[in-house]
């Protein structure tokens, strides 16, 4: 499954007035992010993804993803349990009195598809055919 997120961040959007948008998926492993940045923000737009109070993206407590004109892309493999599957999007614009829209993408699998076998399912099929 793949999940689209648009941030509309607006010019009252700041760094003490961050938009927050909450980003609501399956549970499952998120194996892929997106963010796609339109070519008007001329990297000012900063954007942040949180579970609880963890920063996940940029990996960097206190750093912001940013770009102009830009699809930054990664694999990840980051497991969301049922019951707490939901991200948290912080974005704000550092420099600014316009409005833009930064898209996130996050696609979402079962651990299984993703990892058919574990290393302790492995040594239980061999030690059953052995």
């Amino acid at each position: 499954m793949f999940y689209t997120f648009p941030l509309v961040v607006t010019a009252g959007h700041t760094a003490a007035a961050p938009l927050v948008e909450q980003l609501s998926m399956s549970a499952g492993v998120i194996h892929q992010v997106d963010f796609a940045f339109p070519d008007d923000c001329n990297h000012n737009i900063r954007v942040q993804i949180f579970d609880a109070n963890h920063q996940l993206w940029p990996s960097n407590r206190g750093g912001a993803i940013r770009g102009d004109a830009a699809v930054i892309s990664f694999r990840d493999f980051y497991e969301m349990a049922p019951g707490n599957n939901i991200l948290v999007a912080k974005a704000w614009w550092a420099d600014t009195e316009t409005a833009s829209t930064v898209f996130v993408h996050i696609g979402v699998l079962p651990r299984a598809i993703l990892q058919p076998f574990s290393l302790a399912e492995l040594l239980r099929a061999v030690q059953k055919s052995g």
